[in-house]
């Protein structure tokens, strides 16, 4: 079994975000993505997805290392200062390199 090694940029926000996250997503080129709903406690208290506009959304992408810098540098100036985010990035072994 040959690998290859990608970045795995996660995103958990605010679920409001969903839809322009997903126009700036393809716009910056990720390939795919995978979107979940998020509960849990932060510094902005806790989120319980309890009423879908106050939920949260866990946005997966994997990609190559320009792609995730890119991706988590757009994100990070036009949305940390006025939405609950967090992102994190993780080096993910493929099997099929071509998807991402």
């Amino acid at each position: 079994m040959h690998s290859h090694t990608r970045k795995l940029l996660t995103v958990i926000t605010e679920a409001a975000l969903e839809g322009t996250l997903v126009r700036d997503l393809d716009r910056l080129n990720a390939h795919g993505y995978t979107i979940t709903d998020a509960r849990g406690k932060g510094s902005r208290g806790v989120r319980d997805a309890g009423w879908e506009a106050s939920g949260n959304i866990r946005i997966e992408v994997v990609c190559d290392a320009d792609t995730a810098g890119t991706i988590a540098a757009y994100l990070q100036q036009h949305y940390y200062d006025d939405y609950a985010m967090i992102m994190f990035l993780s080096d993910v072994d493929v099997l099929r390199s071509e998807k991402f």
